[in-house]
């Protein structure tokens, strides 16, 4: 159940235009740039308890025990919210850890019971072949000026699947919804990697002593086998970079890391432009309208996905800020970290625990003349055979924070002969 954003803008209305322009909601470091005006984001279309708003409903029926979709009905709605409830009390709740009697009546039986069939939801796309795992999000700690006083990394928790298995069981149902009615729609879809990229894969995995994998089956069990280990961050990172990126495409095709043959974006309107697009086809559609145009949505899923990609740099580069920022007054301090790449001109290294990531410039390094084993990813010694791998432990020091240019420089703590 979404917000009914369709509802309020009106194809054609200048929120309609400036929506499509921006495509989506950018979550900068210190800000959030909204695709939509705050007035419709934080009240008008916002879901607040208490209220009757406008939704946009997706109605299933599941065999709880196998997590089966038994029927799915989308239709528009009005909804009256008991309660509005934030991730962390909720996880508390589900690990013991807060009373449900803090929630109002009902609640707490009901996120008990959601939790259990998030899990069989789960386990059911990850036998599909769905992947298995994900990066931790790091987060900007800012003081009241708006400067960074620290990074944290933040986990998925159960609270969290909770929330998102019902996303993607409802994206799904009305992906399949759309499909059925043989229609143009803006689909989301995640090719699997080609030939060559296996083959990166294979050798970035190699270069930390790690089997090739072949399949999303063999990933996930490689990831279940590195749960714990000091490689495992790295090799998450080595099957990520090489896999393509999700986009918006007219053509109905399946989305690889979900494992899903059909998928579409629904449940963020308020966030995501394409969900808005495919709330306002469920309305045409499903209440008897015309086809749409086929050109037209080919045109709407480019632009969709570019402008996706240009908030996702922007938060990138935001962040990237923040994180030199940070280090600027870290210069000459002494960190633990991991090599987190490797190229002909040096080694990138990850410090521990926050993860901000500097470059370490072989000429920089005094000990020997280091060259890029590009086959076998790693920088290699000329004269002692020194090597650096993927994942390896490294004491690094802060040469240079250089803010105007978002890039940090590092140098090899190397020891006393």
């Amino acid at each position: 159940m979404d917000a009914d954003v369709a509802a309020y803008v009106l194809p054609g209305s200048a929120v309609d235009h400036e929506a499509r322009e921006r495509g989506c909601t950018a979550y900068l470091a210190d800000r959030v740039e909204r695709m939509l005006p705050e007035e419709l984001t934080v009240k008008t279309c916002s879901l607040q308890p208490g209220e009757d708003h406008r939704a946009h409903t997706v109605d299933l029926l599941l065999d709880e025990a196998t997590g089966r979709v038994l029927s799915a009905e989308t239709f528009r709605s009005t909804i009256r919210s008991s309660a509005r409830l934030a991730y962390e009390p909720v996880q508390e709740f589900l690990d013991g850890k807060r009373d449900g009697g803090a929630f109002p009546p009902g609640i707490a039986a009901v996120l008990r019971r959601l939790a259990e069939l998030a899990a069989v939801l789960r386990k059911a796309r990850f036998a599909a072949g769905a992947l298995d795992f994900a990066l931790p999000e790091v987060h900007c700690l800012l003081g009241a000026d708006g400067e960074p006083e620290g990074f944290e990394k933040r986990g998925a928790g159960e609270a969290y699947h909770l929330v998102e298995e019902c996303m993607l069981l409802a994206n799904k149902a009305v992906a399949e919804k759309l499909f059925a009615a043989k229609v143009p729609f803006l689909s989301r879809i995640h090719d699997a990697p080609d030939e060559e990229q296996w083959e990166a894969m294979g050798a970035q995995l190699a270069a930390m002593g790690l089997p090739a994998v072949q399949t999303p089956r063999q990933i996930n069990r490689l990831m279940a086998s590195l749960r714990g280990d000091p490689r495992e961050y790295m090799a998450q990172l080595a099957v990520l970079r090489n896999l393509n990126r999700a986009v918006y495409s007219e053509a109905s095709r399946p989305h690889f890391g979900l494992a899903f043959k059909r998928y579409a974006h629904f449940t963020s309107p308020i966030r995501r432009y394409p969900d808005t697009m495919v709330h306002r086809l469920l309305t045409i559609y499903l209440g008897g309208g015309a086809s749409q145009d086929k050109g037209y949505y080919e045109g709407e899923c480019k632009h969709a996905s570019e402008r996706e990609l240009v908030a996702a740099d922007a938060e990138r580069t935001s962040i990237k800020y923040k994180l030199v920022e940070y280090m600027q007054d870290k210069t000459g301090q002494e960190f633990d970290g991991r090599v987190s790449g490797v190229t002909e001109w040096g080694m990138y290294v990850e410090i521990e625990p926050s993860k901000i990531e500097g470059m370490v410039a072989l000429r920089s390094i005094r000990s020997d003349f280091f060259e890029f084993d590009e086959e076998r990813y790693r920088i290699v010694g000329r004269r002692t055979r020194k090597v650096f791998r993927l994942g390896d432990p490294v004491r690094i020091r802060v040469k240079e924070a250089n803010l105007e240019q978002r890039l940090l420089d590092y140098e090899l703590v190397e020891s006393a002969r």
